[in-house]
């Protein structure tokens, strides 16, 4: 079917340049030809971009051919459309061998790789290559036939917006294919990246696309510097109506590149301690220890001094205990041992930083100061250990017949001497 339809375009294409042949009398073209040269000196003088040209390679290409078939003539015959059709033919079987052949080997070469980009990136080009293969076997054929010179620079401008769609085409897919891939990584490696991959991708394509656009149409000849002229004002003009929203897109940025926490994720900013439920293009929402919920501007997120409270790697921990006064050095010293020897003696802790001090003679106490870090980060793993200790220390004290001191005073009154007769 396919084939039909090339066959079709191209016989339709035959009897337009047929139509439009010039006259075989040379005194028409002779007359002509100043008017043309004329028409291209003019347009050059006015600035405009002459018509797209086909390329020489493919002139060169079809030179060749004609000589090898050893034809000379300057009008169409029936061999002319002969080896029109049989360009036609050879670029659709090339197409098939290529699909079957160059990418099925490509393709099973991909499956014995390590990484999955190559078996989505094959699949993806393609399409393309077939694409490009039937517009340069087309542009081949038709360049055998004599057309005029309209015909001729109708078919160039063709040739240069189909190519350039074609390569397009390819780098879009080739491109959007990376992405793809990329999110996938971001997702299975659970990087703070990951919730950003969807917006990133369609920005990117969109930067591109526009660019492409851009580029097919000053391969045409359009006025693109005028264009983007224009653009850039109007451009400045929504930069400035726009200030707040462009600062919290940057900020949203800032935060997909420097990762300062990720969803569920327990923080602290601007006062506030809560968990991240969501993080946009324009906010980030926390949801706060009350279970209220916290929407803070990206650019506030930025700009803010973040603590993370998910990304403990130990928890240490520092307490004074105050025991009263009536303590005896020998029973301080005895207590201040036993502490330190029940804390390293729990293996959730790292012994080395355990510190266990008498410190201070405090106004209503005697004070010791007491160290320990403990190994896992986890939280509540961190509270019962703690809890476990405490009561282990109260129970020690008890024991040895110290207590623990509290804000007291102590008045001692002298009685007056009496007054003697």
């Amino acid at each position: 079917m396919k084939l039909i339809v090339h066959l079709l375009f191209l016989a339709s294409l035959a009897i337009t340049a047929a139509a439009q042949a010039p006259a075989p009398a040379g005194a028409p073209e002779a007359a002509a030809g100043p008017d043309v040269t004329t028409q291209a000196a003019a347009a050059v003088a006015a600035g405009q971009s002459p018509a797209p040209q086909t390329p020489d390679f493919l002139e060169h290409l079809v030179d060749l051919i004609l000589q090898a078939f050893d034809i000379r003539s300057s009008e169409n015959t029936v061999t002319h459309y002969a080896i029109a059709l049989l360009i036609t033919l050879i670029a659709y079987v090339l197409r098939k061998v290529v699909t079957t052949f160059i990418f099925g080997f490509f393709k099973r070469l991909a499956s014995r790789t390590t990484t999955t980009l190559d078996d989505k990136l094959f699949p993806a080009l393609e399409g393309p290559v077939k694409a490009s293969i039937v517009v340069v076997g087309t542009m081949l054929s038709l360049k055998v036939l004599k057309l005029s010179p309209t015909a001729d620079q109708t078919l160039g401008y063709t040739y240069t917006a189909a190519f350039s769609l074609v390569l397009f085409w390819g780098f879009l897919r080739a491109f959007d294919t990376v992405l793809d891939h990329l999110q996938e990584v971001a997702h299975e490696k659970h990087l703070g990246l990951a919730p950003f991959m969807p917006w990133i991708k369609k920005s990117l394509l969109t930067i591109v696309f526009v660019f492409g656009v851009l580029m097919i149409a000053q391969s045409l000849g359009a006025d693109v510097k005028a264009f983007l002229a224009g653009l850039g004002i109007g451009g400045l003009a929504f930069a400035l109506a726009a200030q707040d929203t462009i600062a919290n897109l940057f900020g949203s940025v800032v935060v997909a590149i420097d990762q300062p926490f990720k969803i569920g994720e327990t923080i602290r900013i601007a006062g506030s301690i809560g968990t991240v439920e969501d993080i946009g293009l324009r906010s980030t929402k926390l949801r706060l220890v009350d279970r209220s919920l916290m929407i803070i501007p990206n650019k506030t997120v930025a700009a803010e001094a973040i603590t993370n409270l998910s990304r403990f790697t130990a928890r240490r921990v520092e307490q004074v205990f105050g025991l009263t006064y009536d303590a005896t050095p020998a029973q301080l010293e005895a207590i201040t041992a036993e502490i330190r020897r029940m804390i390293e003696a729990e293996p959730e802790v790292n012994a080395p930083d355990t510190h266990v001090y008498f410190r201070d003679f405090s106004a209503s106490s005697l004070d010791l100061w007491v160290v320990y870090v403990t190994k896992d980060p986890d939280f509540a793993k961190h509270m019962a250990l703690r809890q476990r200790l405490n009561l282990a220390i109260m129970r020690a004290i008890q024991a040895r017949g110290l207590a623990f001191a509290y804000p007291t005073q102590t008045v001692y009154s002298v009685a007056a001497p009496e007054k003697k007769g």
